[in-house]
């Protein structure tokens, strides 16, 4: 296992001269056009792995601490990097802060098929070795291939009691503290799913109804594809059916498949396996099976890629016929992509806020802020999500300037404006 410290020297990514902006502190008075990623530096502490019994690789990226902490969720897929890790922890660490959540980003990844037999082993062993950091600085979620109950069963057996444990001692009453995330954790939606299952898609869902809005459309008049229906991509679905959207495109590892007239999202969603793939023998016939890449060409209003990091790229670009991207998947449009859809005029919601619903929620129940009422949580994230969307809409449509320069402006105020601040959890 190798550790590597990056201290950094320290200073804010901005200067002062800041002016306000609406519902998300301040914003850096920079060029807005030429504004650079204020994140895009080292992280602060890495950790590579290799398990002892499959030489499995591993690591863990954290690249910023607020207060002594760092969230982000532990990823499992065959092919994952080091790079790839490091740059969702650079994701984490300024979606924490467009959030204004007191606590920095991290991410872990391991390179490994989760349908591989032990895979649970593999995890169990890499947390087993960063103990340490989950004990005091790190807390962890599901993430791709990687379910919460399996992180809970594993941190069960490790004799941690679930994965915010570095969060809840820093509470004066860890065990108060950890009965009322349980009872937080165990609330239920209307539809009887559990809440944090759902609230992240439910986030997405919102960044895109924020985005029909700024477009003038009402949600039955709008139109929305999405790539990848597990965990986020199926929530969003499955709140924008709610909502009235028409969802015309849903692609799975399988394939696309698509109708005009809107696809019968909730029937589609009970077919899932525990891998988020559509059993086949339940499509209507009315429905068209496309390649798994068409979604990325589908003709909607909003491109929702929900699927693996770095899925569009410059060569898709060309293909891309909606009107707005918003991203639920961790980095999926790569740099040069965003670039070319922004010559199309295509804005691209950035991840670091259309998905960070999820992570936003869990810290506002560790701090007490949302409890066991669920329309309290919807609430607060709806606010919050259409706001900041709203904001970055109105910027690209008023002078061009891409959402995600924007978003790193106020992101980069709420750092600031952390940097000093000590995390209490009641």
């Amino acid at each position: 296992m190798t550790l590597t410290h990056n201290p950094g020297d320290g200073r804010g990514p901005f200067g002062t001269g800041f002016r306000t902006g609406p519902g998300t502190g301040t914003v850096p008075q920079t060029d807005p056009y030429t504004r650079s990623d204020p994140f895009n530096r080292p992280p602060e502490h890495e950790v590579a792995w290799t398990d002892p019994v499959t030489g499995t690789r591993g690591w863990l990226v954290v690249h910023t601490l607020v207060g002594g902490l760092a969230t982000g969720g532990t990823r499992m897929r065959a092919g994952c990097t080091r790079d790839e890790v490091a740059d969702l922890a650079r994701c984490m660490a300024t979606k924490t802060a467009a959030f204004g959540l007191p606590v920095g980003g991290a991410k872990a990844g391991l390179s490994l098929d989760p349908r591989s037999p032990g895979a649970l082993g593999v995890l169990e062993r890499f947390f087993a070795d960063l103990r340490p950091w989950l004990e005091r600085s790190w807390v962890t979620a599901e993430d791709l291939g990687v379910a919460q109950s399996d992180l809970d069963a594993v941190f069960a057996r490790l004799g941690l009691d679930q994965s915010f444990h570095a969060a809840m001692l820093r509470s004066p009453n860890p065990a108060t503290t950890l009965d009322r995330v349980r009872a937080g954790l165990a609330v239920q939606d209307g539809d009887g799913l559990p809440l944090g299952d759902v609230i992240g898609g439910y986030g997405v869902a919102q960044a895109c109804l924020a985005v029909a809005a700024s477009l003038g459309l009402d949600p039955a008049e709008t139109t929305v594809a999405i790539q990848g229906i597990g965990t986020m991509g199926g929530g969003a679905a499955w709140y924008l059916h709610e909502a009235g959207v028409r969802v015309t495109a849903i692609a799975d590892a399988a394939g696309t498949l698509f109708r005009p007239r809107g696809l019968d999202i909730p029937a589609l969603l009970a077919a899932r396996d525990h891998f988020g793939e559509i059993d086949r023998a339940t499509v209507p016939a009315d429905v068209e099976i496309l390649p798994r890449d068409a979604v990325l060409a589908a003709p909607v209003d909003i491109l929702v890629p929900a699927a693996v990091s770095y899925s569009l790229r410059e060569e898709s670009v060309a293909d891309v016929a909606a009107r707005v991207v918003v991203e639920a998947a961790n980095s999926p449009t790569t740099p040069a992509a965003e670039e070319r859809l922004a010559v199309r005029g295509i804005p691209v919601v950035p991840d670091f806020v259309a998905n960070a619903g999820a992570a936003a929620w869990a810290w506002w129940l560790l701090q007490g802020q949302v409890g066991t009422d669920p329309q309290d949580s919807f609430g607060r994230l709806r606010t919050e999500m259409q706001g900041k969307v709203a904001f970055m809409m109105d910027a690209w449509q008023a002078d061009r300037i891409i959402p995600r320069r924007s978003a790193w402006g106020f992101a980069a105020a709420n750092l600031t404006a952390l940097a000093d601040r000590e995390i209490t959890i009641p």
